[in-house]
């Protein structure tokens, strides 16, 4: 036994340990069920991958506050974000590319920002087909200023634990990130 029994960061670290389901929360419940069905099969990715998934939710669902606030949608500020970020305009497709997003959900997005003052688009001197976008002073303003708050914001959410989980939490994503990102064209066919 460790010392840490009796203490809940103990038990979860001896769950983990055994490969055993903690009892916090709403996927271990669903893991629970899967291995009383099918005590045969390895439900581990299922723990990993459903509680990614139910947090991505569960901040989806919560909104970012700071951004709410400035009558912004997450997809809205990452568009805005890319463009302060790197500095210089971009085009809808770079865009699309910089933020995951589809072409027709940026051309949306860009529409109601344009419509805001935040963005401006301007036209190719050699291709007219292609369009160039870049922050107003405004738009430029809006992300200055909700950038920290955002931040504090996102602390805040990610307070619930500590500060050496939160680098060994960002160490496993990135990895499993960059993985994935490499691989999941090969993993598609």
């Amino acid at each position: 036994m460790t010392a840490t029994n009796g203490t809940a960061g103990g038990e979860a670290a001896e769950a983990r340990a055994r490969h055993e389901v903690p009892r916090a929360d709403t996927v271990a419940a669903v893991v629970r069920q899967w291995r009383a069905v099918h005590p045969e099969l390895d439900t581990r990715p299922m723990e990993i991958i459903g509680r990614i998934n139910r947090c991505a939710a569960l901040l989806q669902q919560a909104e970012d506050a700071p951004l709410r606030r400035a009558g912004l949608s997450r997809p809205e500020f990452d568009l805005l974000g890319a463009l302060r970020r790197t500095g210089h305009e971009l085009t809808p497709g770079e865009l699309a590319r910089e933020t995951f997003s589809s072409g027709a959900a940026v051309t949306k997005r860009l529409k109601q920002l344009t419509e805001r003052g935040l963005v401006e688009r301007r036209g190719d001197a050699r291709d007219r087909r292609v369009a160039h976008v870049r922050l107003t002073a405004a738009g430029r303003d809006l992300v200055d200023g909700i950038l920290p708050e955002q931040l504090a914001y996102e602390t805040a959410v990610l307070s619930v634990l500590a500060t050496e989980g939160q680098g060994e939490l960002a160490t496993l994503l990135a990895e499993l990130l960059g993985r994935l990102e490499g691989r999941m064209g090969a993993l598609r066919a």
